[in-house]
């Protein structure tokens, strides 16, 4: 039996995979080049924008793709691989292209998240893994930005870890999470290897512990003076755990000229609390301490908290964050749009009843046009692989679902959102430290107009295509039918 610390992940994928891929190698594919994007076709929770997130975990898969004679020896077990397959397969390595949007990037629909350019197997291959990264970690990031949004300006911590699922999902989404925005998180681990940072205090277990409740409390404030946060609603929260909390301060801090302290709600009315225990810090002349609140907190009730008047400075948000509780599927799927033939890129289409699953073909640049004036993002722009956009002449664009609706963009700089990522199987981008990562997703983010950011009936960002693009989809549609 395989443990899991000696799990192989270029295993975890898809049976599918593996079948398509010895079909190809019996069928002469083996070095067909093919194109396939990874792209969403709808925003979680009715959102004006996505974040684009979980590159880091994609290329470390990349670069340790191989099989070992054990996984070799089980798909043989399994009777159905052809043995030229298999051994294929024992040296089996990515050799292909890969272009990606930077992590924390806002992204829309349909548009090329990640695009694989490889041999038909190897291509196939990566599918599910490359998936569940970016579906994974887009998710967290864009939820995550939402609850911080919500805050405004307020620290949001990430408290999720007991009820994500799974060991992976409370690790790599801590990282999202910060990505998207969050000032830290409760989960260790993600500390130590990814270097989010831990936060946390006490749990109600270490106000139980002691004799009585202020006992509890002053023997936090010695042990941790500078970090004094007490969680004040293990018994009753205005009658005996604020006034605790004081005196410990009283008692603790105050001869050590600490002035920096904290209280945290966890049950109640948040509002009616907050605003009490406010009143009740400040009358004591601990004006400076903090009123941190958690309690199953989402986007939309932190948003209700701060209208009402909530004397609130930092939130912890758990379970609603790290499994996007709301909605908790980002959707994203790996499609090919276009193959190689005699030297030729020809693209592919897929064609659905459902119209919004029919996809966008050929290997395609993306573009975005930022204002000049404004430094604000006005639309994004999907072409033609060997297309350039000239900038420094005004140009029409177009909804290319009403073709009618026309606008022309000038004064704006056109960048090219994807970045090279792996070129011949070499890895051939700096992958960026997790701060610089977050200051450029909240850099991205403010680059969109508040329109776009509603949480409710957001304004939808304008995702064109060109001319060319445009026409070749259309053959193709019309070809088809």
């Amino acid at each position: 039996m395989t443990t899991k610390s000696s799990w192989n992940t270029s295993m975890l994928c898809d049976f599918y995979e593996l079948t398509m891929g010895n079909g190809y190698f019996q069928k002469g594919f083996r070095d067909k080049i093919t194109y396939f994007d990874v792209f969403f076709r709808r925003i979680p929770d009715g959102g004006g924008f996505a974040i684009a997130a979980g590159l880091e975990q994609l290329v470390e898969y990349i670069q340790n793709l191989h099989f070992s004679e054990e996984d070799i020896a089980y798909l043989r077990n399994r009777g159905i691989f052809d043995e030229d397959f298999l051994n294929y397969l024992r040296n089996f390595r990515f050799t292909g292209d890969i272009w990606a949007v930077p992590e924390g990037t806002p992204v829309f629909p349909n548009e090329p998240i990640v695009t694989v350019r490889a041999p038909a197997i190897e291509a196939q291959m990566v599918e599910t893994y490359i998936l569940l990264c970016i579906n994974h970690q887009s998710l967290m990031a864009t939820k995550a930005n939402r609850v911080v949004r919500a805050a405004d300006g307020r620290a949001v911590m990430e408290f999720g870890a007991r009820r994500a699922q799974g060991a992976d999902a409370a690790v790599v989404g801590a990282r999202a999470a910060y990505i998207g925005g969050v000032a830290g998180t409760a989960t260790v681990l993600s500390d130590q290897v990814y270097g989010v940072p831990a936060l946390g205090t006490m749990a109600h277990s270490w106000v139980q512990m002691f004799d009585s409740q202020y006992e509890a409390f002053r023997a936090y404030c010695e042990l941790y003076p500078q970090n004094a946060v007490l969680l004040v609603d293990t018994y009753n929260t205005l009658k005996s755990g604020v006034p605790d909390a004081i005196r410990a301060f009283n008692d603790v801090l105050r001869p050590l000229g600490i002035k920096k302290c904290g209280i945290r709600l966890d049950s109640g009315d948040i509002t009616y609390l907050s605003k009490k225990a406010r009143k009740m810090l400040d009358d004591a002349g601990w004006s400076e301490c903090t009123i941190t609140v958690s309690n199953s907190l989402d986007e939309y009730l932190i948003r209700d908290l701060l209208r009402q008047g909530a004397q609130i400075d930092a939130f912890g948000v758990g379970e609603r964050l790290i499994t996007a509780r709301s909605e908790p599927v980002f959707g994203g799927v790996y499609k090919l749009v276009a193959v190689e033939e005699n030297g030729e890129i020809l693209p592919k289409i897929k064609i659905s009843e459902n119209v919004s699953k029919i996809t966008t073909p050929h290997y395609k640049k993306f573009y975005r046009f930022f204002g000049n004036d404004t430094g604000k993002a006005i639309a994004d722009y999907l072409c033609v692989h060997d297309e350039v956009v000239d900038d420094s002449m005004p140009m029409v664009i177009f909804d290319p679902d009403a073709t009618w609706k026309k606008k022309e963009v000038y004064d704006f700089t056109a960048r090219e959102m994807q970045v090279p990522v792996f070129q011949g199987g070499r890895l051939v981008y700096q992958l960026p430290s997790l701060e610089e990562i977050r200051a450029y997703c909240h850099r991205e983010v403010d680059s969109l107009w508040d329109e776009v950011k509603r949480f409710d009936n957001p304004h939808r960002y304008y995702v064109d295509l060109s001319k060319k693009l445009w026409d070749i989809k259309y053959r193709l549609l019309e070809r088809t039918y």
